[in-house]
């Protein structure tokens, strides 16, 4: 099986922490170059020396902010310029909770743009590269919510589903350029955005922490939730040779917890 990265150069966005974090960690491990993305300078500086150099391989951050999507744009095409980006993950923390029916425009507007329009500039920065290199791996890292809508993630929930079917759109206009595009959908993984929802769960039902924990692990038939590194592990073999005929496609990892089939 082919999971050899090396020579090939990887965007890691949201990489400061959690899903993203280890998913940087295991594209370097397969011997990619890796660039990490992320708001925070002194987390990606904590993460780049965390990461992995089996081929001597030399790693780089940027800082952007997904809300400002032509800057995300400009910093994409710049570290283009020095040579294609084989690899993109697309990563951006959750909109916060609560009813769709709740929600003002606002708060669609705000996750659009930091999820669907933040992907699209960068697709539209690194996609060229691909193109010319004949090698292109673009994850998603989005929900379980696109196949089965989560209560009280209306804004989320909406969201997810708008970059999945951008990224079947996608899957169907760049495979002839050898270029997928698939989304992983994580189910309950210790991040801080499972401690978001869990605090989220306390404050309205005004319960413990350990009741809503045990209330949401009751659903899975695993009876745990995943660590980064599970998701992070499918989303690296997506991105390898091995993985170049599974194209549009949405995984979830999630322990069995969803009904759907």
């Amino acid at each position: 099986m082919d999971l050899n990265l090396s020579g090939k150069r990887a965007l890691v966005c949201g990489a400061s922490e959690g899903i993203g974090r280890a998913s940087a960690h295991e594209l370097a491990s397969l011997g990619a170059e890796v660039t990490v993305l992320a708001r925070r300078r002194a987390a990606l500086e904590e993460v780049l020396q965390g990461l992995p150099t089996p081929n001597g391989q030399q790693h780089g951050l940027v800082v952007a902010d997904a809300a400002d999507t032509i800057g995300l744009g400009e910093k994409a095409r710049e570290l283009a310029a020095h040579g294609p980006v084989h690899v993109l993950i697309n990563n951006t923390g959750g909109p916060p909770g609560g009813r769709a029916i709740d929600a003002d425009a606002g708060a669609f507007l705000d996750a659009f743009t930091k999820h669907l329009l933040a992907n699209q500039a960068l697709a539209q920065a690194l996609v060229p590269g691909m193109r010319e290199a004949k090698y292109g791996r673009i994850v998603n890292i989005i929900s379980t919510s696109v196949y089965e809508p989560i209560p009280g993630l209306g804004v989320s929930n909406t969201t997810r589903g708008a970059v999945a079917s951008w990224a079947k759109t996608l899957s169907r206009e760049l495979a002839m350029d050898g270029i997928t595009i698939n989304n992983v959908l994580p189910g309950y993984t210790e991040t801080g955005r499972i401690d978001q929802i869990v605090r989220g769960r306390m404050a309205k039902e005004d319960i413990s922490e350990a009741e809503v924990r045990a209330d949401m692990m009751s659903g899975v038939p695993a009876r745990r939730f995943a660590r980064p590194e599970e998701p992070a592990g499918l989303i690296a073999f997506l991105c390898a040779p091995a993985a170049g005929y599974i194209n549009g496609q949405s995984i979830a990892v999630d322990g069995g917890r969803m009904m759907s089939i």
